[in-house]
């Protein structure tokens, strides 16, 4: 049986276990350990029980081979002196990281063919977590470093991960704090044609605030896909909130659709968080017409602009929680803070550089705000090939609305 097939009849909770015994049969493996990442993406943890007793402890993601190939997605072989050898192996699913798969092998089957069939079992692998996962609380479970919050479990059960990748494009996105939050709002959906993306800043703390959200989440998830378009996706969303809550939890958020062909954008910015845009050597804030916050008033009408990308350009959506319900005019975001952090971080790849401003703003800046979400979109363009580092792009006039550059 292959390994795929075995991955798919095995029990949700015995993934593992299938997988170990066909990877025995199929590459006389002596030992097989999956490093799930934890949801602050500060360590790799083993799923119970680990076969090898040194990948027991946890593993920081910035140090070691695990961490090493978590953060450059890149399979790693290890053929130290010894009868054998240990392969490093990315567990992906269409760019959002679960961690590393471990194997070790006899040293005459560590070999650059074995590594890549490996990595074929490894991204097979993360698809079939994806399904096991609605099933048991294995893995889950595995991920907590500590307890989460009852606002933290709404919003990731919520939330449709923390990445997502197409040929023209890669999104990432890192919020904090991870277990306990509960307020921020992020969505996606794709298509041949678009992306459709919101972004959201959290309305406050607490259990409070994780039902706000996932009350908005699912309006906007409902009157999307009855095939409103981002209009219609606001107005629905807004009369649900206010109907709701009649405008005392008014939502700031940001609503994109995004033709994959033509990288031409529509956006609806309902107070939305600070969106900024890299564009080769220029760090720039995207100024947009600032309407009304979701839920604020009754029957608010909502126009859209319009935005184009262009090949290697980075979005940057930057939402700042805060401790009181928000209003409109109340606190944002300062700009200083986020340009300095978007400027140190630019070099990163896409998939580093969301916590890294994260970290930059909650570490460096004075009177920072409680929670704070970042989603990184880099654009390729229809037809491009995926990048080998950052981004390049032909220069460009800047838009229209852009302003302060840095």
């Amino acid at each position: 049986m292959t390994v795929e097939g075995a991955l798919r009849g095995a029990a949700p909770h015995l993934l593992l276990d299938s997988l170990r015994t066909s990877l025995t049969q199929l590459y006389a493996a002596s030992c097989a350990d999956l490093l799930l990442v934890d949801y602050g993406f500060t360590s790799l943890r083993p799923v119970p029980p680990a076969q090898a007793p040194a990948r027991a402890p946890h593993v920081p993601v910035d140090e070691g081979p695990a961490g090493r190939v978590f953060r450059t997605q890149q399979p790693y072989l290890s053929r130290d002196v010894g009868p054998t050898a240990t392969v490093y192996l990315p567990v992906t699913v269409r760019g959002d990281r679960f961690g590393v798969l471990v194997v070790d092998v006899p040293a005459d089957r560590g070999t650059p063919e074995t590594t890549a069939s490996l990595a074929r079992v490894a991204e097979t692998l993360g698809h079939a977590l994806r399904v096991a996962d609605r099933h048991t609380d294995l893995y889950r479970s595995t991920r907590r470093t500590h307890a989460l919050s009852v606002a933290g479990e709404m919003q990731w059960d919520t939330l449709p991960g923390r990445a997502c990748a197409g040929p023209a494009f890669d999104l990432h996105a890192h919020w904090e704090p991870a277990y306990t939050s509960g307020g921020h709002l992020l969505d996606w959906s794709v298509t041949e044609d678009e992306l459709l993306l919101i972004v959201a800043d959290g309305v406050g703390p607490g259990t409070p605030a994780a039902l706000v959200s996932t009350f908005a989440l699912t309006a906007i998830r409902n009157a999307r896909r009855a095939g409103l378009d981002l209009v219609g996706q606001a107005s629905l969303t807004d009369q649900a909130l206010y109907g709701q809550y009649r405008g005392k939890s008014p939502l700031a958020a940001l609503l994109l659709r995004i033709d994959l062909t033509s990288g031409e954008t529509e956006v609806v910015d309902a107070g939305s968080p600070t969106l900024w845009r890299i564009r080769g050597d220029v760090t720039e804030r995207v100024e947009l017409d600032r309407q009304l916050p979701l839920g604020m008033f009754e029957d608010t009408v909502y126009a859209p602009q319009r935005l184009r990308l262009l090949a290697g350009d980075r979005l940057v959506f930057v939402a700042c929680g805060t401790a009181e319900p928000r209003t409109l005019g109340a606190y944002e975001a300062p700009d200083g803070p986020v340009a300095r952090a978007l400027a140190r971080t630019r070099h990163l790849s896409g998939a580093d550089a969301p916590g890294a401003v994260v970290r930059e703003l909650l570490d460096t800046s004075p009177g920072a705000p409680e929670a704070v979400l970042v989603l990184c979109l880099d654009w390729r363009g229809h037809g491009a090939a995926a990048p080998e580092g950052r981004r390049g792009g032909e220069p460009a006039p800047p838009l229209p609305d852009a302003s302060p550059r840095v």
